[in-house]
């Protein structure tokens, strides 16, 4: 078992590795890169004072590859290149990116003007929070309801159960949010739940009852928005597992020797049962909100492509 936990582990290094590669290569791939949207800004600011200098003819960049890069001086271009770090080949780009990850230096977002991994440690509390809650819910509502469901087959209780799962598991997760917002944050009916933020402004002075509760007043609405569309998926698979176990023939073994049926379905079927929806677990949290990672795309990192 130590074997094989050891041997999943190491896996992980060649998957994120190729991860990376793809990753960049679709971004070198994709036009209206880094360098094309900075010519775009400077067009829009100063396109209109060049045309005019030159007599309303624009003036091409000789020798650039770079799409409305007309009236900008070549040197300009230049530098836009060394700041994103084309002006370097593929290949060292790809060193350098990797490398840098390899040391947990992200580089700086060209958006906000700040380190990479600064923006992370700024978002993961609220990002781990959601994640945690939203899939430790989750599971606890879905496995009771699948092993409900599955005990039930074919009853009234699984067929409205099984409609009520599928519509919210039909509703965008970011639809019923805003529905959310507008029911219960003060958006037009109730202001019950705080709009942004984990915490109130008075968490300091509050008791550690108080702080409890102020923390999970926070997170009602967004888990709840994550959970609705996500525990559908995990409830059938729940019960068609379940369903799957009850057929056995070892079932019918220790229902033929007289054991009760919480005995039969909680001591033996639960365990066999359980495998598969417990192996998704590790993808369930990761997917559960762990957006932070989307701040290493090559488009708000210069760690990316310098």
């Amino acid at each position: 078992m130590l074997a094989y936990i050891l041997r999943r582990l190491l896996l992980i290094i060649p998957t994120l590795f190729g991860i990376l590669i793809i990753n960049f290569i679709i971004v070198q791939a994709a036009p209206g890169g880094p360098v094309e949207q900075m010519i775009a800004k400077l067009e829009g600011f100063e396109g209109a004072t060049s045309r005019i200098a030159g007599g309303g003819a624009e003036v091409s960049v000789a020798g650039s590859n770079y799409r409305g890069a007309q009236g900008l001086d070549p040197a300009l271009i230049a530098e836009i290149e060394r700041m994103y770090g084309f002006d370097k080949s593929a290949p060292e780009r790809l060193w350098i990116m990797v490398k840098n990850y390899a040391q947990l230096d992200f580089g700086d977002s060209f958006f906000r003007d700040a380190k990479v991994i600064d923006l992370i440690a700024e978002k993961l509390p609220v990002s781990i929070s959601l994640g945690l809650w939203s899939t430790l819910i989750m599971y606890l509502v879905s496995i009771p309801l699948g092993i409900a469901k599955a005990v039930r087959h074919g009853s009234h209780f699984d067929v409205w159960t099984s409609s009520a799962i599928i519509v919210g598991y039909a509703i965008p997760a970011f639809l019923f949010a805003i529905l959310l917002i507008v029911l219960f944050a003060g958006g037009s009916y109730f202001d019950w739940f705080p709009l942004r933020g984990l915490t109130s402004n008075n968490f300091e002075e509050l008791s550690a009852t108080g702080k409890i509760l102020d923390y999970f007043w926070h997170l009602v609405l967004p888990i709840t928005a994550l959970v609705i569309g996500n525990f559908a998926t995990m409830t059938l698979l729940t019960k068609n597992s379940f369903l799957d176990e009850i057929n056995k023939q070892y079932v019918v073994t220790a229902k033929a020797k007289g054991l009760s049926r919480p005995r039969v379905l909680y001591g033996h079927v639960f365990r066999n049962a359980m495998l598969l929806v417990i192996a998704g677990f590790p993808s369930a949290f990761i997917g559960m909100k762990f957006i932070w990672v989307s701040l290493l795309t090559p488009s708000t990192s210069s760690a990316t492509v310098s």
